[in-house]
């Protein structure tokens, strides 16, 4: 099996209990530039990433026996192993996407989808996890912003709420700060959907596709607020734009 280990283009790890697809895949990675890291199933792979944080993306395939993708994924999230995952599947119900995006993938691809469908997806996504920089603070302390019951520790990429930890990835992280920073105004679909793409990505279907995506990481973002706060309420929607965030002047 090819791969490249001195590419520059990135490090994808390929996980995949179907040896002849995870070889097709992990060559044409490595012929197209990248690092491609093959794993027959999911075990090795958490192993992998227990110890080690090379990888910039994961390509995992959804169902597979003994652990499949989303436990998988599961495991990765509360080591709070935040890499991207890109759900591989042959499955084209909606529920299933539903339940990878709230589980923080960032993408989810058909099988039967060419491979150069695919590629598109790792460069768009590679490239602004690359370009893109962390939120910032906008006013106040380099290292600490709070507002009403919110503080966000920008050193450590921290949240809570009430002086509770709220157990965020990165990618919530960064949203709930956007939000937070832009309280006194709606902030759209598509500038949420940038800082968890990057500018100009694009998946699912269209504007219906990254609205979807979008709902889904706030739904998510919100139950984790309310694990702290049963009557956490914040987050408000501007249905057809996008959502606000009320600061603590408005409770």
């Amino acid at each position: 099996m090819q791969t490249n280990p001195t590419s520059t283009r990135g490090h994808v790890m390929v996980v995949d209990d179907d040896a002849l697809f995870l070889e097709s895949v992990s060559t044409n990675l490595s012929n197209a530039g990248y690092h491609a890291n093959p794993f027959l199933g999911g075990e090795a792979a958490v192993g992998y990433l227990s110890e080690n944080s090379d990888a910039d993306l994961l390509l995992l395939d959804w169902k597979m026996p003994g652990i499949t993708g989303i436990e998988v994924m599961q495991r990765l999230r509360a080591q709070n192993i935040d890499i991207p995952i890109i759900f591989l599947t042959m499955l084209s119900d909606q529920i299933y996407e539903e339940a990878g995006l709230l589980g923080g993938a960032v993408d989810f691809i058909e099988k039967s989808r060419s491979f150069a469908i695919l590629l598109r997806r790792i460069e768009l996504i590679l490239s602004g996890e690359k370009s893109r920089s962390v939120v910032e603070p906008q006013s106040g302390s380099a290292d600490i912003f709070a507002s009403g019951r919110l503080t966000l520790r920008y050193d450590s990429r921290r949240a809570q709420w009430k002086q509770k930890n709220v157990n965020l990835t990165l990618t919530e992280f960064n949203i709930v700060a956007y939000l937070a920073e832009n309280a006194s105004r709606d902030v759209s679909y598509r500038e949420i959907y940038d800082i968890v793409h990057g500018e100009g990505f694009m998946a699912g279907e269209g504007e219906v596709g990254f609205r979807t995506n979008v709902r889904a990481f706030v739904k998510r973002i919100r139950q984790k607020f309310r694990e702290v706060d049963p009557v956490f309420s914040t987050i408000n929607n501007y249905p057809g734009f996008g959502y606000r965030w009320r600061d603590g002047s408005e409770q």
